[in-house]
């Protein structure tokens, strides 16, 4: 694979006179020192330190970081017998279990690679991802559907399953990773490939990015440090590890930090309401969908959520009346952010205690970002719409797999190019405005689907909304909503309409309205808003 150098470099420091920095949040620092080591040198080095402490719990299991060593150890020696060497992959079809986690730091131990993917993915998706990332063993569950399991069948690569065997040529994970083997002890660097990651796709096809370990260790020190994380912080495992932030602030930083993290399975307003108060977990993220089915639980009223320290919303535009109704109804606020599977994700925060609704934050530890405008690229200046440009530790520097040229677009000129459009304004706080292949375009004007869909949110008719362009022979495009009603609603589209007449410059107006009972969304709650073009 060719390792691209043109990209933002690890050791570029951020300006001292960025205007973000007069809104610091006290004690975290404004550089890092990271190691320049493997990923896993943040689990041996935990493990050292707390060999006994409960790294992750699921149900009624759990480990402690010393055994989460040694089986990540009897994993990477066992890939290595059946000949997976430095520079291979290993596809990983898992949910949020503990062997997701010895899978991935064993993977990386061994030399090899991680491709990451939903555990539900689809046949297409699977074989597309075969096909590019050519990884040579997958660790799958025995559930895994049949036709799945022929896809992977006909790849012919090597099968592991976690639970009851289902195929004679599988290996079982258990007898995996209990065998005493040999440990193979192979040089990996900070600058290695670690993980192939799909982007979210939703504005196109999704696109491998390729972190490094390097990128992955420095996201997750710069997440615990910005937010003053130590060994008694437990976090609420929702969001999937088979996602970058999932993979970030729910198994690295905690690893990190030597944390606890807390697997729920499947995504249940009432069971996370209640693990919440059982286990008195102090850290959730989530995105704003997952957030407005809390909020609509019966649960928000009966269970104690006083433990929780740190609230953290993201993975989509987050509307200000989502936050207010959170804040006001819990008593602890909603920390807003932003990030990108290019960088690892995370790059934007607010800072705790300066929380600004309506905003991403601003760059955490180590990150520049700017904005710039759409046609000549220079920087803008505060207040102006443009295209956000980041660049940070955590940022790829090895692009896409395969694909040179989509690499060179998104990393030139030593920046990470998002295609988000934002605003940055005097004091330094960014706002996110929209995509750019999300923006409308109607005679000529400019239309940013969130400033409407904040607006939508506002009618306490509405439970979730997406408005996107819809092709028109005499105006190029206009604005179609897609809403989710409460129940018992009797929501029509001329009360949208109306709503949003009285609201927005006429150009701006709701024209077309379908009422659909879910909206299509990303593992982690982003709306597929490619999929409602198409409809």
């Amino acid at each position: 694979m060719k390792h691209h150098r043109s990209a933002p470099s690890a050791h570029r420091s951020v300006p001292s006179d960025r205007p973000w920095f007069r809104h610091w949040p006290s004690g975290a620092p404004k550089h890092i020192d990271y190691p320049q080591k493997p990923l896993p040198f943040l689990l041996e080095d935990t493990a050292r330190r707390s060999p006994d402490s409960i790294a992750f719990s699921s149900g009624t299991d759990s480990i402690a970081f010393s055994k989460l060593s040694q089986k990540s150890d009897a994993f990477a020696s066992g890939l290595h017998s059946i000949n997976i060497r430095k520079g291979d992959r290993v596809l990983l079809l898992l949910p949020n279990i503990i062997e997701f986690v010895i899978s991935f730091y064993g993977t990386l131990k061994s030399g090899a690679a991680v491709v990451s993917l939903h555990h539900l993915v689809r046949e297409a998706e699977l074989s597309k991802a075969l096909e590019e990332s050519e990884p040579k063993a997958a660790v799958i569950l025995s559930s895994l559907s049949p036709a799945e399991r022929e896809v992977l069948n006909k790849s012919r690569v090597r099968v592991i399953e976690v639970g009851e065997l289902a195929a004679s040529k599988s290996i079982s994970f258990g007898q995996f990773v209990s065998k005493r083997r040999a440990y193979p002890h192979v040089s990996v660097s900070a600058d290695d490939p670690a993980v192939i990651q799909y982007t979210g796709a939703t504005t196109g096809a999704p696109k491998p990015a390729v972190m490094s370990h390097f990128n992955l260790l420095a996201n997750a020190v710069q997440n615990a440090t910005w937010f003053g994380w130590d060994e008694n912080e437990k976090v609420l495992g929702i969001l999937p590890l088979c996602h970058t932030w999932g993979c970030s602030c729910c198994m690295n930083s905690p690893i990190y930090t030597g944390a606890k993290t807390i697997f729920v399975g499947r995504f249940d307003p009432e069971v996370v309401l209640q693990t919440i108060e059982a286990e008195h977990a102090t850290v959730l993220y989530g995105s704003a969908t997952m957030f407005s089915v809390l909020l609509n639980s019966p649960g928000i009223e009966r269970f104690n959520l006083s433990s929780l320290k740190w609230v953290k919303a993201g993975a989509m535009p987050i509307p200000v009346e989502l936050k207010r109704k959170w804040d006001e109804k819990t008593g602890i606020p909603l920390v807003l952010g932003y990030g990108l599977t290019e960088a690892s994700p995370e790059t934007h925060d607010s800072p705790p205690n300066r929380i600004r609704e309506g905003t991403i934050g601003i760059p955490i530890i180590d990150t520049d970002a700017k904005i710039v405008d759409l046609e000549t690229e220079n920087e803008l200046e505060p207040g102006k719409p443009g295209e956000l440009l980041i660049r940070g530790p955590q940022v790829t520097e090895l692009g896409y797999l395969n694909d040179e040229e989509e690499t060179e677009r998104a990393l030139r000129g030593g920046w990470l190019h998002t295609g988000d459009i934002g605003i940055m304004d005097a004091e330094g706080y960014f706002t996110l405005v929209d995509r750019k292949k999300d923006i409308i375009k109607y005679k000529g004007y400019t239309i940013y689907p969130v400033e409407l869909e904040d607006l939508l949110y506002g009618h306490p008719a509405v439970r979730e909304c997406a408005v996107v362009a819809k092709k028109h022979s005499e105006f190029g495009e206009v604005p179609k909503a897609f809403i989710v009603c409460k129940e018992d609603s009797a929501l029509t589209e001329e009360d949208v309409i109306e709503f949003c007449e009285k609201r927005v410059a006429p150009y701006k107006k709701i024209r077309e309205v379908e009422f659909i009972e879910c909206l299509p969304k990303t593992p982690v709650g982003k709306v597929l808003r490619r999929k409602l073009r198409d409809k």
